[in-house]
């Protein structure tokens, strides 16, 4: 049986349910640390994700890979991305088409959960 974490979602984003700046879960995310930079000053939450995002993944990759509910993700990114430890790089959809490489990753993300 997997151990509950002791700290409540809410905790990790000071009460906020909404990012400061809009962040779509299809948003791409990439370190902006390296491999070599002490995060030993960050949250646990913020040294995960930096440490995922040294590979660009997507916002909900992310949250299902930290078990972290989509919501507080959203909001601890753009957090990170204000303080600059991480770039998000918004899709552009053409045309209303969706970018098939983005939906590869995505089903590709998912196969792995």
């Amino acid at each position: 049986m997997e151990q509950s974490s002791l700290v409540r979602p809410y905790a990790m984003t000071g009460g906020r349910t909404a990012p400061r700046t809009s962040l779509a879960m299809e948003a791409l995310v990439s370190s902006s640390t390296s491999a070599h930079h002490d995060l030993s000053s960050l949250t646990p939450e913020k040294q995960a994700i930096s440490t995922l995002c040294r590979q660009v993944r997507s916002v909900a990759e992310i949250a299902a890979m930290l078990r972290m509910p989509l919501g507080v993700a959203r909001v601890v990114i753009a957090d990170m991305a204000g303080e600059g430890l991480v770039q998000v790089h918004h899709p552009q959809l053409d045309t209303g088409k969706p970018d098939l490489n983005l939906l590869e990753r995505v089903l590709s993300g998912l196969r792995r959960l």
